[in-house]
């Protein structure tokens, strides 16, 4: 079987998708099947000599010639919108003109980032008479709504379900990443037959839990092993109300063996590191994020390990850190909504706790709880949730029997 990837973000880019992406190719090329990659020269996130580098690198074969990777020139992304829906536009224009040439292709593959990816992609496929299997990562315009950066029934938004029922109609399979996720769909008129659910899946393997005398993070950032430890890790944005835990914090800077552990980055983290100064929050350690090679470490390091949302955004969606709190099998206190996917799988999984989003006072609260009791058994199923459900083979195999399953060859 021969699959054509068709993607806006490709190695060295990182975007959330990208190392699932790695594990996906890793694993249907040890099945012997080929793959053809049309993206553009990396820009996002790479050095200017990583940029350099590849504007001669149009060509590139990878993994034994297994992958032919074919890339175009693309303009730098940046943060102003205009330039980035100029740069989308450009990409998918480009995309296609490149992969209506690959007439042996037996089903195209696409992620939804950006949210245009889908809609080309599905062209394409016409084009090459093949089926494409599509990955639906985030729900847009549903997104624009849940951050603010829309109105239901706006021209942005009316464009915006334009073009995710045109993607839907030209998908032979839309895989989502949760329950919720499908119903979403389902109830904008998607046939069931059309949808797999598979998560966003962990290498338990890679991450796992680090025991406290060997986890060198304490060592790194000068924690205490003896207080009780409070993790967040994540981005500061519209979407993740994170400031929920600087709130939760400060109400508890009187107890003495509490604190708070932060790794963070996104637009808000510069605000969240002025107000850590600002209000003199010495229970607070916050640094930015680190590789995810250490994942492991900063999970473990947690008695708790916080998510969080903004209210009425995590019905949407799961996020992808609960696989990875869970596989280190520490707790979890998520300030999310209470009606989401994630509220149930830490309720049925005995991961931990759910308390209303964005409520400082809920969140707090449920960390002295946690504190006092320090109840471990909630977590003796966590870890073992995930190797059953969200593990790399688990959720590997099923999206190449999807791919299988719906490729002209059938293989």
């Amino acid at each position: 079987m021969k699959i054509l990837f068709v993607d806006a973000y490709f190695f060295p880019e990182t975007i959330a998708f990208t190392h699932l992406e790695h594990d996906l190719i890793e694993s249907l090329i040890e099945q012997g099947h080929d793959i053809q990659v049309v993206c553009p020269v990396p820009t996002r996130g790479v050095s200017s000599q990583t940029v350099k580098e590849y504007r001669a690198k149009k060509h590139e074969k990878l993994y034994s010639d297994r992958v032919s990777v074919e890339r175009f020139w693309a303009p730098q992304e940046g943060k102003n919108p205009i330039v980035r829906a100029f740069r989308y536009f450009w990409c998918n224009l480009r995309e296609y003109q490149i992969a209506k040439k690959y007439s042996d292709v037996d089903v195209v593959f696409s992620v939804s980032t950006p949210p245009t990816q889908g809609l080309i992609a599905g062209k394409i496929a016409k084009k090459l008479k093949c089926p494409l299997v599509y990955s639906l990562q985030d729900v847009f315009p549903d997104s624009l709504v849940t951050t603010g950066l829309a109105k239901r029934n706006s021209i942005l938004w009316k464009i915006g379900r334009k073009i995710e029922n045109d993607t839907y109609k030209n998908a032979a399979q839309i895989i989502v990443i949760s329950d919720s996720m499908k119903q979403n769909i389902l109830e904008k008129g998607v046939s069931q037959g059309k949808i797999t659910v598979i998560p966003n899946w962990i290498d338990t393997n890679a991450v796992k839990p680090v025991e406290k005398n060997e986890n060198k993070l304490y060592e790194d950032f000068k924690v205490s092993r003896d207080k009780f430890t409070v993790v967040y890790a994540g981005n500061f944005g519209a979407a993740q109300g994170a400031d929920v835990v600087l709130h939760a914090a400060e109400r508890l800077k009187d107890y003495s063996d509490i604190q708070f552990v932060i790794f963070g980055g996104g637009a808000g983290f510069d605000a969240a590191k002025n107000e850590v100064a600002n209000k003199k929050l010495s229970n607070v350690t916050i640094n930015g994020l680190l590789p995810w090679d250490r994942v492991s470490e900063v999970y473990s390091l947690g008695d708790i390990a916080l998510i969080t949302c903004k209210k009425g955004v995590g019905t949407s969606g799961m996020p992808s850190k609960t696989w990875s709190i869970m596989a280190c099998n520490t707790p979890i206190i998520a300030s999310f909504d209470t009606d989401s996917e994630l509220a149930a799988i830490v309720a049925h999984a005995r991961a931990g706790m759910c308390t209303e989003p964005g409520n400082p006072s809920a969140l707090a609260d449920a960390i002295v709880q946690w504190y006092r009791c320090n109840n471990k058994q909630y977590t003796c199923k966590s870890r073992q949730y995930v190797v059953a459900n969200a593990s790399k083979e688990v959720c590997v195999d099923q999206y190449i029997k999807c791919l299988c399953k719906n490729s002209i060859k059938k293989d």
